[in-house]
């Protein structure tokens, strides 16, 4: 089974509609979304209309959360709680009600999904060594898969050790022992490659391929700009920060 595995949308229309595309042009059957539809960007409820009639499995983020007010602004820096609060006033009751049906982790076809980690569905990074091999630790599935940092990562145990890093487009590995995977953000990259970012798993030949798609991100700014949201998230997105 073929597998497209994205996360960390953030209402951006335009990178999902860019990341569904090249979906299908791979023959996926499935979609599995790792959370964090909506927040910072101008389109939550395109997206999750989108996700909803796309994803076989969805997670829900810490940023869908604060935006139906289940978690609490004050955790959140001052563009991304202002982008939350205005999320929360546009919602319609069917994102609302597709996102509070959501759970931040999940099991399926051997794999173990999280929104952000093991120890916390939530909100933990795993970008160091130390949240890596806690989350290999918490896990018996030979495949984990994260969102959350908007990093696309390969991670596997050498022996006692953590190896691999960064997973730029084209990165491909054999599924033959155990993997931490993160897909990247499709609408919100930050690692210095503002295209789109989803994951290819092919569950039958056991491999996964990262890939990059470019989207017309000057829409996606003019879009934010018109709708008020905080300048400094609409600037990021050409620079993949």
């Amino acid at each position: 089974m073929r597998v497209a595995v994205i996360s960390d949308v953030h209402a951006n229309r335009h990178a999902l509609d860019a990341v569904l595309a090249a979906v299908d042009a791979e023959r996926v059957k499935t979609v599995w979304c790792l959370g964090d539809t909506v927040g910072y960007g101008p389109k939550p409820n395109e997206c999750c209309d989108l996700v909803r009639a796309r994803a076989d499995v969805c997670l829900v983020g810490n940023h869908d959360l604060v935006a139906l007010g289940e978690l609490s602004v004050n955790d959140f820096n001052d563009e991304a709680a202002a982008a939350a609060v205005w999320t929360n006033a546009r919602l319609t009751s069917g994102s609302e009600s597709f996102l509070r049906s959501l759970e931040p982790q999940a099991a399926v076809d051997g794999a173990e999904l999280f929104h952000a980690s093991p120890r916390d569905p939530v909100w933990e990074y795993v970008l160091t060594e130390e949240a890596a091999r806690a989350t290999f630790e918490l896990t018996t599935a030979p495949l984990v898969l994260v969102g959350h940092s908007h990093v696309a990562l390969a991670l596997t145990l050498d022996g006692s050790d953590v190896a691999g890093g960064l997973a730029p487009d084209g990165a491909e590995m054999r599924l033959d022992d155990r993997w931490l995977l993160n897909p990247g953000s499709v609408g919100q990259p930050r690692d210095g490659d503002p295209r789109a970012a989803w994951l290819l798993l092919d569950l039958e030949q056991r491999f996964a391929t990262f890939h990059r798609v470019p989207y017309p991100i000057q829409e996606t700014q003019a879009e934010m700009r018109k709708a008020g949201l905080p300048p400094a998230l609409a600037a990021r997105l050409e620079r993949g920060e």
